[in-house]
């Protein structure tokens, strides 16, 4: 049976449908995290202040065992996050909250975006799309996972340790703070969803393998650049979020390759009038 036409008014009340769901599920979301908030900020937005975390007690093994003195054996963050204003700290985690509720809700918010694109695609452009969601939502954890244990421990480090004279203390805003975990978290999750993009780019024919292949020394300047902006200010940071993030961008052009050859044989095969 073939669908009923809407009209543009009744996309947008769809449209608006849609997006009340996905701010729903972002909100209550938020809601539960807030009610341990106390957990999540000690456990999680804060755990890169501990000297045993993870990352650190890594890098401290890694170069110990090649022979390399590093002060991630001894790392020390003695300073303490200010609040300046009495409604920092509730502001601070009613955002924390909503960012860390769409981040989990990350899943559900594409599945309403498909169900809203879902209607105006043929049958077998459907099924074809039903893993959108399951690689979209991977790419963006695999982002949150490699800037929760890579990115941000490098971040808290180099920039508590960062001195250019010993008058200057560095006392950190709790604001401040968890802007830079959070925009981190959310940065480099979106850099990860690079092959989605290109798959779309492609698609609709505003992207080919060889525009990427030609353009692939200007993505990595580019790459390089905005890695720069988000990381500590040295080479190793920049290298270490460039990798990846390259490694996207190359699988984004054999990506695109099949996207292109898939359309070629679609028009060769389409019946000519």
């Amino acid at each position: 049976m073939a669908e009923k036409e809407m009209s543009f008014l009744e996309h947008l009340e769809e449209l608006r449908w849609h997006l009340i769901r996905s701010f729903l599920a972002i909100f209550f979301v938020a809601i539960l995290i807030f009610i341990f908030i106390n957990v999540v900020f000690n456990e999680v937005l804060l755990a890169h202040l501990k000297p045993d975390f993870l990352t650190y007690r890594f890098f401290c093994k890694a170069f110990s065992s090649i022979g390399i003195d590093t002060d991630f054996c001894t790392v020390e963050f003695k300073q303490t996050l200010q609040a300046l204003n009495p409604t920092q700290q509730l502001m601070t985690a009613i955002w924390s909250s909503l960012i860390l509720g769409f981040v989990v809700a990350f899943p559900y918010v594409l599945w309403e975006i498909w169900r809203f694109i879902a209607p105006g695609l043929l049958e077998n452009e459907r099924k074809k799309s039903r893993g959108f969601i399951f690689i979209a939502s991977l790419l963006f954890f695999l982002g949150i996972l490699f800037s929760y244990y890579v990115i941000i421990p490098m971040s808290v480090y180099f920039f508590y340790n960062f001195s250019i004279a010993e008058t200057i203390q560095n006392n950190f805003k709790l604001e401040a703070y968890i802007s830079l975990v959070t925009n981190t978290l959310i940065g480099v999750a979106l850099f990860f969803e690079l092959p989605i993009l290109i798959y779309f780019l492609s698609k609709i024919g505003l992207l080919s393998p060889e525009f990427l292949k030609k353009y692939r020394k200007h993505a990595l300047v580019l790459v390089l650049i905005l890695s720069a902006i988000i990381t500590p200010p040295d080479i190793a940071s920049q290298v270490i979020v460039a990798v990846p993030i390259m490694f996207l961008y190359e699988i984004g052009i054999h990506i695109s390759k099949f996207v292109i050859k898939k359309e070629q044989k679609n028009v060769e095969k389409s019946p000519r009038v």
